[in-house]
């Protein structure tokens, strides 16, 4: 499925300091080995103005890649979608707003058993709620919303430093947003290189 680029760009509008989406980061820091080597998770208000607007830049990173390029939409096929799965995973932190700590180390357990990095590298994830105002026929926005887009963005970054993440190699976002609407079925998937990706092959998705 191609992603609309005038979708991105909507999302991210609302990912700067003044408009930002986003309630609650958390994340993890992985030794070259991929062992979880320490976690955070918090309000994302709480950070100073500064740590915003650096995890801001590495946040919008992800949707704001050259779509059908570097970020590129992914399905989860039913299969795929059965309990205990990665997707049912990933609705869950969706679901609690990345506030249970057993399913985010989860998710990191899950990242670092399969991503073979072969350096340290961090897993930044947020969760943000987009209200998506309703437009007229001349595409112009409306007082009314349409819905309420409620999402993770994920960033995997090497880190350049002792807990200091570089700009993301690898990401996703999920559930993808799609003719300004939720698609619970796939997945935005980014990848720095403009390759398939390794998560695309870590969660067993498909084009």
């Amino acid at each position: 499925m191609h992603i609309d680029r005038e979708d991105m760009l909507e999302l991210t509008r609302r990912m700067t300091l003044s408009r930002s989406c986003f309630s609650r980061i958390a994340g993890a820091y992985l030794d070259e080995e991929g062992l979880v080597d320490g976690t955070f998770h918090t309000h994302f208000l709480k950070l100073s103005e500064a740590e915003r607007e650096k995890n801001l830049k590495i946040a919008k990173a992800i949707p704001f890649a050259e779509t059908n390029v570097k970020l590129k939409n992914y399905r989860f096929s039913r299969a795929d979608r059965k309990p205990g799965s990665i997707w049912q995973l990933l609705m869950a932190l969706r679901e609690c707003e990345l506030k249970n700590d057993a399913l985010l180390y989860s998710l990191y357990e899950y990242i670092g058993e399969r991503y073979g990095a072969g350096h340290p590298y961090s897993v930044f994830v947020f969760y943000g709620n987009y209200d998506v105002p309703l437009k007229g026929s001349d595409r112009e926005s409306q007082w009314e919303s349409e819905e309420v887009y409620r999402f993770l963005v994920c960033a995997v970054c090497p880190l350049e430093g002792e807990y200091e993440p570089g700009m993301p190699e690898c990401g996703f976002l999920f559930p993808a947003f799609a003719n300004r609407s939720t698609d619970v079925d796939g997945m935005n998937v980014f990848s720095a290189d403009g390759g398939t990706g390794k998560l695309a092959e870590m969660f067993h998705l498909v084009r």
